[in-house]
């Protein structure tokens, strides 16, 4: 597979951007936990879910949002004055600028939450917000593979606003979910951002150069911050963390819509955690996002897995599932996504009779390895 002039010609730039915006969010992420106890951000180990022994700052996401932003800035207004990446033509300036807002307010609102423990009807209220800033920008969904065949799925005014918001916030909440592990929503967020930029330079034309960039440096700022956040966790990534990358990875997507089917795929693991995980606490009459420990990440560590352990394999996961996105069609992906989804689900039922089974065996105890999150589902 080669690539296309314009695609060659944004490569070292794009490099460039993933570089800086690495460095400077690892050089940022030493001030955010120094400066934790002044911004009232340190996570307590006082739930039954959490098993780190000691407070560690939960300020990481901060570090994160000022890279990506301010790396962002500086490479969008360098190729403004030297050209380095063709004009914009898919992307226009009002969705960037979505783009960048949604991740500063983001940052702010998970920030007040990490800070006052916001009730839930204010942290949704938040995501809507963030959903209205991509609106407002023109960044919708309006069409889909129909993984059943036959005609594209078209969506247009109040159904595509209604499938762009569904979208955003289920991206927001799986991110959330899954971030129960030392580093664990880092590395699939930085799987899922280089797919996504490699799909965006590669794939179907017109090719995205801006997209790509902009992967690159949400990918970067990450990377800077995951030698900081990987067990044992000297940060965790907080619901700040959770809302830039929940977001940012749901735009980036839809910038290309046939990059939604490749976000499904990649993002496969949390998507579906969060969908079984919903399905069997309604079965169980309880409230869709109240805390347990049934997350596949939990289940891992129930039947012994180590903490590095578990996260290697779901990293592992998700690479597979990249490349399945990179080599299967549109409908090929919808596809592999919906068998994962059943297949998951068998295999979590499974886990979960033989992690309770083995909660009843005395001899099954161990002392977990510390967790890391954002203290929700």
């Amino acid at each position: 597979m080669t690539l296309s002039p314009a695609a060659a010609q944004a490569l070292p730039v794009i490099a460039l951007a993933f570089a800086a915006a690495a460095l400077l969010s690892y050089l940022l992420t030493p001030l955010a936990i120094r400066f934790a106890p002044r911004l009232g951000t340190v996570d307590l180990p006082d739930s039954e879910r959490r098993v780190h022994r000691s407070p560690i700052p939960r300020s990481g996401g901060l570090a994160v949002a000022g890279a990506f932003i301010l790396v962002a800035l500086a490479g969008l207004a360098a190729n403004e004055l030297f050209h380095f990446v063709p004009a914009l033509r898919a992307v226009r300036w009002p969705q960037v600028v979505a783009l960048l807002a949604g991740v500063a307010v983001g940052a702010a609102i998970g920030y007040l939450d990490d800070r006052l423990q916001l009730r839930a009807r204010w942290q949704m209220l938040g995501q809507l917000l963030l959903a209205a800033i991509a609106l407002a920008a023109g960044i919708e969904i309006d069409n889909m593979v129909n993984p059943l065949g036959g005609e594209t799925l078209s969506f247009d005014g109040a159904a595509a606003m209604a499938v762009t918001t569904v979208w955003i916030l289920g991206m927001i909440n799986s991110a959330n979910f899954i971030d129960g592990l030392d580093g664990l929503l880092a590395g699939i967020a930085i799987i899922a951002a280089v797919t996504l930029g490699v799909v965006s330079l590669i794939g179907p034309p017109p090719i995205q150069p801006f997209v790509a960039l902009l992967c690159a440096v949400l990918a970067g700022s990450l990377a800077g911050f995951l030698p900081w956040n990987f067990h044992p966790a000297r940060v965790f990534i907080g619901t700040a963390g959770v809302f830039i990358v929940g977001y940012a990875l749901a735009v980036l997507a839809v910038l290309g819509t046939a990059k939604v089917a490749v976000a499904l795929l990649v993002l496969g693991v949390p998507i579906i955690d969060t969908f079984w995980v919903i399905i069997r606490r309604l079965a169980e009459r309880r409230a869709p996002f109240s805390a347990d420990r049934g997350h596949f990440h939990h289940r891992l560590l129930d039947l012994g897995v180590s903490h590095r352990s578990a996260v290697l394999v779901i990293y592992a996961v998700c690479a597979v599932l990249a490349v399945l996105s990179m080599i299967l069609s549109g409908r090929g992906q919808i596809s592999a996504f919906l068998i994962i989804v059943i297949g998951a689900g068998v295999v979590l039922f499974l886990m979960t009779r033989r992690g309770a089974a083995d909660a009843l065996d005395p001899r099954s105890y161990q002392d977990d390895d510390d967790e890391a999150g954002t203290g929700r589902p």
